[in-house]
């Protein structure tokens, strides 16, 4: 069994940044993928972005550039720089996901995070 505990988020200005954290625990194996999703209010899950064992990355077109993503082995980061409201949304991070189209499918996640970004 994988656990994934989540720290970071809370509340943050139109044009500002902020990291959230993952990290991952229990039957992990070596080399796995950690990836975010996010929620917004009325919204469907989406995925921002995956980093694989071996440090491959993956973004959601649209927040290439603005977002980053980073590893530090079972510890995942989202690092959201110039943050407008459209970034407010609960953040889930998920592990051992697999593929990429539509989105990751990923068996493990964590309870979520609310971000929520204020003008």
């Amino acid at each position: 069994q994988v656990q994934l505990v989540q720290s970071g988020g809370g509340l943050v200005q139109a044009g500002g940044s902020l990291r959230i954290s993952c990290v991952a625990s229990g039957h992990t194996g070596d080399i796995y993928t950690l990836a975010w999703f996010r929620q917004a209010p009325g919204k469907e899950r989406e995925f921002v972005a995956a980093i694989s064992g071996t440090a491959r990355i993956y973004f959601t077109e649209s927040l290439k550039g603005r977002f980053n993503i980073s590893r530090d082995n079972a510890e995942a980061f989202l690092h959201m720089n110039s943050m407008g409201p459209e970034a407010t949304a609960v953040y889930y991070c998920a592990s051992h996901c697999d593929g990429l189209e539509p989105a990751p499918d990923c068996p493990d996640w964590g309870r979520g995070t609310q971000v929520t970004v204020t003008s």
